[in-house]
């Protein structure tokens, strides 16, 4: 061998052992990782969640709170109006939705809910932000009928007056509102 390839063979090696010193994986033992995978559901229950809709930095946001039981639209709602959890806090989620429980009321029928809001949008009582999540969560909750949330009405009546004509939203990819015309 001649002192070229000698040279060019141990700068191979020097560069290998070089690679594999910086790649990052050191030797160690067992690393204590936390408790045993959990959240599995027993054989024959059912899980059982709510979607709740809270405003974030980029939009709405849906959130999955676990329940007993299936939850009505006035349910759902309830919960809305709570507001996000500490987590949900901390994950930069907020509500648009101004104070009003025991006022605002939502009543399911077949693949539809009536959602009576004390304000009105156009006034500024409601912003379109608040009005979305109200009607998202809405259309997420157990409404008879079995449609999917997509294709769920739901009929706006402003300021809590039944006999005014309602307009009427469905919900849509990303907590979108999209209005339906007769």
């Amino acid at each position: 061998m001649n002192a070229r390839t000698r040279a060019r063979a141990a700068l191979a090696v020097g560069l290998t052992a070089l690679t594999a010193a910086g790649c990052g994986i050191s030797p160690t033992g067992p690393v204590p990782a936390g408790p045993p995978a959990s959240g599995i559901q027993r054989p024959g229950t059912e899980a059982r969640n709510v979607q709740l809709y809270f405003a974030g930095p980029y939009g709405l946001r849906a959130v999955n709170r676990p329940t007993d039981r299936p939850l009505s639209p006035q349910q759902a709602l309830d919960l809305l109006l709570e507001g996000p959890t500490r987590a949900e806090r901390e994950r930069g989620l907020t509500t648009q939705v101004p104070p009003m429980a025991g006022q605002l009321t939502a009543t399911p029928t077949n693949g539809a809910v009536d959602l009576y809001v004390p304000g009105t949008v156009s006034s500024g009582d409601l912003d379109v932000t608040a009005v979305a999540q109200l009607a998202c969560t809405a259309a997420h909750a157990h409404i008879p009928g079995n449609r999917p949330a997509f294709r769920v009405d739901i009929r706006i009546h402003e300021n809590l007056v039944p006999s005014q004509t309602p307009w009427t939203v469905r919900c849509g990819p990303n907590g979108t509102l999209a209005p339906v015309t007769p």
